[in-house]
């Protein structure tokens, strides 16, 4: 138990709820000691509205944003005050503001959040409506609110500037680690090897998103203050973890074969599968070290589990020969191989976080990090081109906007307690999805209903101001700290904290509960409602686009592996892009598939043919990402004719597929003879094999083991032609269904 409390206190979702608690807390209890409530309450308010757009940035970026964002949920709040006077321009202007607001998410993550807040700011408003010199004056105090936490949050990156980003780094290690884990389960001969497929693609996202987070710190840092020591080495830590998990993409076995090879000798396998369980393991003891780790956990650990492989290895040629052995066993010295490299890795990670490393100096390749980020502008032109029905984030505003409309009416006219309770129940469970929406809005009832009875039990009891006090506080810490982790146990404790308010602030305590679950229970119908009959935005309309996308990135990423191949040289930055972006994408479209696995069983014909599409995609990756190890690890000679000739049927195939998604005509010219095809895979193959058995320089056992490796080089591309082939089959199966 007080691992899991210490767990959890270590995070950055607590992290972030305690820097936000801090601001809200402290002017209430000063300003409330020296006669001043309201104004501590209004300012806490502002820390409040504020707090959602502090995300994971340089330090420049932080305090521009957190300074904007300040800014904007003031000046919202002083021009709702200033309208309401005036009902005929206040209505459509109300209207204008909340459409407006809502577009800005068109600009990227921060703007999202900054949207999310304006509106918080617009709903919360309508309880605390003045006029003239009051309207400025409160809006004043919400700004003070906003640059109140902002000091916070300064302050919090100064004292700890790193502890951010070990924290991201220790749960990115964590999710490595049961990524590890899932190859390891492959292993077992019964293993479900679809099911844990997608968890693979699963854990990815999280990875993405941990990744990208990680970039926006460290590399911002890097432009920022490229002499700082702890920065470099979290940097490596953050280079190293990604390179993990590549080549653990990179290093993909066929299953089923190995399992038919080693039939009568399974505990070779076994032993292979002991050393994936224990990069795994040592990877999660890491997690559990990163702040303060000082000796490795166990050097000779994996030490141990290498050497039993190799033993395995060595017992298995010696009972079979070394004649009939060799394949079995350049299989398995490529997989004893892959788990050094791993080990080397883990290894740098542990001297970079036990301070046995003392600088890092960055590679040349590392110089052009920035260009990994995503650019930070704002012109006027993105907002323009999404004014249109096409674009998602249209159609949600105006759903958005006239949801909150209906529900400020419904609350105008009829005998509703708050109305800005259902406005901003509207607007923290309404997202662009059906799915999520639908299970925040339950997440919603649910949790206020429990916290409402809770909260109610404990008033019952203590009317003491100073426990309800500390209460709320606790109560409020826990909320926000759930928020990202349990929507339904950050509604109840949100519920209880609010409560505790009133009953600090009002003797009807029970009235308060009974008009939040009937105001949320409002808000949240017609937030539900407004999503499956207001321009819905149904997942299979837009996984064609995140299918396209991944199978774009996987193009591009083919066309730099060929080009790399041809051209030979240092591995340029835009191989380095390609690849990050085809990480990206097919982690895009795992979450699209997830999405649509959210919704109404009608809106999921097409979900049997996208499950294949993300699969065949990632197989396709994984292909890609081997091709490209072999051909950077090896010394290869000029690509043949016969290479470029397969590449480009892997290309057209991938290019017809994004042709059909776009419905464009697809130029039936470039489709290639299947038994041609076949010829140049024979030929490529000669032609290898004539090379190696004309190199003196090589013995008798390197040059078998060489033509072995050469084969299974000619076996990936077979396995990449045939994947791109299945992925055009069911893009136009995929079509079709669409069309019907």
């Amino acid at each position: 138990m007080f691992d899991r409390i210490s767990k959890f206190t270590n995070s950055t979702s607590f992290l972030n709820a305690s820097k936000v608690t801090i601001a809200s807390v402290v002017p209430v209890l000063i300003l409330n000691f020296l006669g001043h409530f309201e104004i501590g309450f209004t300012i806490a308010l502002g820390a409040f509205y504020t707090y959602p757009s502090d995300i994971p940035s340089s330090l420049s970026h932080k305090i521009k944003g957190l300074i904007v964002a300040s800014f904007i949920v003031s000046g919202v709040n002083l021009l709702v005050n200033l309208a309401y006077p005036y009902p005929f321009v206040f209505y459509p202007f109300l209207g204008f503001l909340l459409f407006l607001c809502s577009m800005i998410s068109v600009y990227g993550q921060r703007a999202t959040l900054v949207s999310f807040s304006a509106l918080l700011s617009i709903s919360l408003s309508f309880g605390h409506l003045h006029e003239g010199w009051e309207a400025f004056e409160y809006s004043g105090f919400i700004f003070i609110g906003g640059i109140l936490y902002l000091i916070v949050s300064l302050v919090f990156h100064f004292v700890q500037p790193y502890k951010y980003i070990e924290l991201q780094i220790a749960e990115g290690i964590k999710l490595t680690a049961k990524y590890l884990k899932l190859r390891g389960d492959l292993w077992s001969p019964e293993a479900n090897r679809e099911k844990i497929t997608e968890k693979q693609l699963a854990i990815q996202v999280d990875l993405n998103l941990i990744h990208e987070d990680l970039r926006k710190m460290l590399i911002g840092n890097q432009n920022a203050s490229g002499t700082t020591s702890q920065n470099r080495k979290m940097l490596l830590v953050f280079i190293t973890l990604v390179e993990i998990q590549e080549l653990a993409l990179y290093t993909s076995f066929d299953h089923n074969k190995l399992h038919e090879k080693f039939a009568k000798h399974p505990e070779v396998l076994r032993t292979y599968q002991n050393v994936a369980y224990k990069l795994a393991s040592t990877l999660k003891k890491l997690s559990k070290n990163v702040h303060h780790i000082a000796v490795y956990v166990d050097k000779n650990d994996l030490k141990n589990e290498l050497d039993a492989l190799e033993f395995a290895i060595f017992d298995y040629e010696k009972n079979l020969g070394r004649q009939e052995a060799a394949e079995g066993v350049l299989m398995l010295t490529n997989m004893l191989n892959y788990a050094k490299n791993q080990v080397g890795k883990i290894k740098i990670i542990q001297r970079a976080l036990s301070l046995a490393m003392q600088s890092y100096k960055l590679k040349d390749q590392d110089k052009e990090l920035e260009k990994f980020l995503t650019p930070q502008y704002y012109p006027l032109r993105t907002l323009i081109e999404n004014l249109s029905y096409s674009s998602s984030i249209f159609r949600h505003s105006l759903r958005l906007t006239i949801t909150i409309l209906i529900g400020f009416f419904l609350g105008k006219f009829l005998p509703f307690q708050n109305v800005y309770w259902i406005l901003l129940t509207i607007v923290v469970i309404m997202r662009p999805g059906y799915g999520l929406t639908k299970e925040r809005s339950y997440n919603r009832i649910f949790g206020t209903i429990l916290g409402g009875l809770l909260a109610f039990g404990i008033v019952s009891v203590i009317q003491n101001h100073v426990a309800l006090s500390i209460f709320s506080i606790v109560c409020m810490l826990l909320g926000i700290s759930f928020t990202q982790i349990n929507y339904k146990i950050s509604a109840t404790f949100v519920t209880m904290y609010v409560v505790f308010i009133y009953g600090i602030l009002t003797p009807n305590v029970v009235e308060v509960i009974q008009f939040r679950i009937v105001d949320s229970l409002a808000g949240a119908t017609l937030a539900f409602l407004a999503n499956q009959f207001l321009w819905p935005a149904w997942e299979f309309i837009n996984t064609p686009i995140h299918i396209e996308n991944a199978i774009r990135a996987n193009r591009i990423y083919l066309k730099e592996i060929a080009d790399f191949y041809n051209k030979k040289g240092e591995v340029p930055t835009s191989y380095r892009l390609a690849r990050k972006n085809a990480f990206v994408e097919i982690g895009n479209l795992m979450t699209s598939f997830q999405r649509m696995m959210q919704e109404p069983k009608s809106k999921q014909k097409t979900m049997p043919l996208v499950n294949k599409l993300v699969v065949l995609n990632h197989s396709l990756l994984s292909a890609l990402a081997s091709l490209s190890t072999y051909i950077q690890s090896h010394q290869t000679t000029s690509a043949s004719e016969s290479f470029n000739y397969i590449i480009k049927t892997i290309l057209s195939n991938l290019d017809n597929s994004i042709a059909i998604l776009r419905n464009e005509t697809v130029i039936t010219d470039t489709f290639f003879d299947k038994e041609d095809v076949t010829l140049q895979f024979e030929e490529l193959k000669r032609k290898n094999f004539t090379r190696l058995a004309t190199d003196d320089n090589l013995d008798k056992e390197t040059r078998q083991a060489k033509m072995q490796e050469a084969s299974m080089v000619i076996e990936q591309l077979i396995w990449m032609s045939n994947l791109a082939e299945k992925n055009l089959k069911i893009t136009k199966e995929l079509k079709a269904v669409k069309n019907d």
